[in-house]
């Protein structure tokens, strides 16, 4: 079977849409200046459709010949060449949205889509578990089994994701923290990290900017930061000792959360076995305090 990385190799003749690029970013071994542009690029590619050469090497702090040859390594007829890829992107995003306001989506038969989506989850699933390395699974699993305390921080799209990953870890081992900014509490309850702790990180490109400084933070006090991602130039990914990278691929501007949700609860399952006789006993004593609160509906009937 041919990985994500074959693939990428396989682009002899240099990136033909913007998708294409991303790939290459993901897997091509970047020096720092390129993580740096690729990680722009990603980031705004409608604002580098539109940038001059040296706009791009002066908001990424690197210079034009850096940007010359990032665009060189990336297969593509230097700095036009990356241009003309982002341009076309913007024409794809508008193609998309001309469709989804004409509403051609919602007059497609009500279960036209379901055979697609389902290859295409099975898809982000099977590329998200085959590049899982076991090093980097075994270290992310055992920073969340032994920190003191394990802080998990997702938002917008991706706060379900964290929300989940909270609850689960929640069940199996004490002092889980989810960090909610939305209660207007960010400061405080990134000031509650501590030497040791766990950082669970979620975020995805457009990549929120909280989720970010949060990791910065908790890297710089010294928890060991552990982030779920779409790509390697992730900012997220600069500041974690373990990082996966998941696949959301989707028909359509939704990304799919799928493959984010199945790591979480592959990781908090392994935690839970690593932590063996503890994890049972955790359990048990969260049942018995649910059975005393009422927390479930039971028919007295």
């Amino acid at each position: 079977m041919t990985t994500r990385r074959q693939a990428a190799d396989q682009l002899v003749d240099g990136p033909q849409t913007f998708a294409d690029l991303v790939e290459l970013m993901r897997h091509r071994r970047l020096t720092p200046s390129q993580q740096r542009i690729a990680a722009y690029v990603l980031a705004d590619p409608e604002g580098v459709a539109f940038m001059t050469i040296s706009e791009l090497a002066s908001v990424t702090n690197v210079n034009e010949a850096t940007v010359v040859r990032f665009a060189t390594a990336m297969g593509v007829s230097g700095y036009p060449g990356l241009v003309r890829l982002c341009r076309q992107q913007l024409r794809d995003e508008a193609q998309l949205l001309r469709r989804f306001d004409s509403g051609a989506a919602l007059r497609q038969p009500k279960d036209a889509n379901l055979p697609a989506v389902l290859q295409l989850e099975q898809a982000n699933l099977a590329r998200t578990f085959a590049r899982i390395d076991g090093d980097t699974f075994e270290g992310a699993r055992d920073a969340l089994a032994t920190a003191p305390r394990v802080h998990v921080l997702g938002l917008r799209k991706c706060h379900s994701v964290a929300y989940l990953a909270a609850y689960l870890l929640g069940l199996v081992r004490a002092d889980v923290m989810l960090i909610s900014p939305g209660t207007g509490m960010l400061v405080e309850q990134l000031g509650r990290i501590r030497p040791g702790d766990a950082m669970l990180a979620v975020s995805v490109h457009r990549y929120s900017r909280d989720t970010v400084l949060g990791v910065r933070h908790a890297r710089e006090v010294g928890a060991t930061c552990i982030s779920l991602t779409d790509n390697a130039s992730s900012p997220l990914a600069l500041s974690s000792e373990h990082t996966f990278l998941v696949d959301g691929s989707s028909q359509s501007m939704l990304r799919s959360m799928t493959a984010f949700t199945a790591l979480v609860q592959a990781l908090a399952l392994e935690v839970g076995r690593s932590l063996g006789t503890e994890a049972r006993q955790h359990l048990e004593q969260e049942e018995q305090l649910l059975q005393q609160l009422g927390v479930y509906y039971q028919d007295r009937e």
